[in-house]
């Protein structure tokens, strides 16, 4: 089988997706603990991205809709429809890093990696807990305290019309799907940050102990050292400790018989 980058593209099967190799196996370091965290963060992500795409969209749609009634209407939602399409790249992200992680620890849990791999494994984890954890906090500042609005066209007729429209609130806390996707960015920024943990505490202790985890370690030492002891089997030494010839048994019994 072909191999990439080092890996062997043989140890991707869909055998390694069972309940016993990813979750009864305990040979890895915190390997079980990162398949949650790492988890949790890209779903939560993607949860938000997928709420805050859904909001997005209504609003583009607001805007085709007013402008197609009242050409001179124009609604100012590009602000909300900015900070949504930042979700979208985080949630990305945010599943391109720890998603790629998560794979690898699943089928290349012994992989050896360059100083150079490990490095881009930290800055990419920490860019990810920068872009997730900013995105929050003018999310949140968007939707809290914000509102589009409408220009071209006086503002009764306006609100009118989008009423009948049936499309998302002017006013962003409004807007159930909105608000959903905060609070799940904010839940997955907590993951996010967790799953940096994991990873820059994983790769330390693969430098310092390899990939495996103390029992196992531990398990294949006592394994190594039942191996490699010496078989006793019940000989007599055939010398003395100032080096004359020791008479065995048979040796002896021999010269009795030749004597009589």
């Amino acid at each position: 089988m072909a191999k990439i980058w080092g890996l062997d593209l043989a140890d991707m099967s869909w055998s390694k997706f069972s309940n016993t190799y990813m979750w009864h196996n305990t040979d890895y370091h915190l390997r079980r603990t990162k398949f949650i965290i790492y988890q949790c963060a890209m779903i939560l992500c993607v949860v938000s991205e997928s709420l805050g795409t859904a909001a997005l969209s209504d609003y583009v749609d607001q805007q085709v809709f007013l402008a197609a009634q009242y050409p001179a209407a124009y609604v100012h939602n590009n602000a909300f429809i900015g900070i949504a399409s930042f979700n979208i790249f985080v949630g990305i992200y945010v599943a391109t890093i720890f998603g790629s992680a998560f794979f690898f620890d699943l089928f290349w849990p012994e992989r050896q990696e360059s100083a150079a791999v490990k490095s881009a494994w930290r800055v990419c984890s920490v860019l990810a807990c920068m872009v997730t954890l900013a995105c929050a906090l003018a999310y949140t500042y968007m939707v809290a305290s914000q509102s589009a609005y409408v220009t071209g066209v006086d503002k009764a007729t306006a609100q009118q019309d989008l009423e009948m429209y049936g499309g998302s609130p002017l006013r962003y806390r409004k807007n159930g799907r909105a608000v959903a996707s905060v609070v799940f960015l904010w839940l997955g920024t907590v993951f996010t940050f967790a799953s940096t943990y994991l990873l820059w505490h994983s790769l330390t202790h693969i430098d310092a102990h390899g990939p495996k985890s103390t029992h196992a370690r531990t398990r294949e030492e006592v394994d190594q050292s039942v191996t490699e002891k010496p078989v006793d089997d019940g000989s007599i030494a055939e010398s003395t400790v100032d080096g004359t010839a020791l008479t065995q048994p048979g040796q002896a019994h021999v010269k009795e018989e030749n004597a009589v």
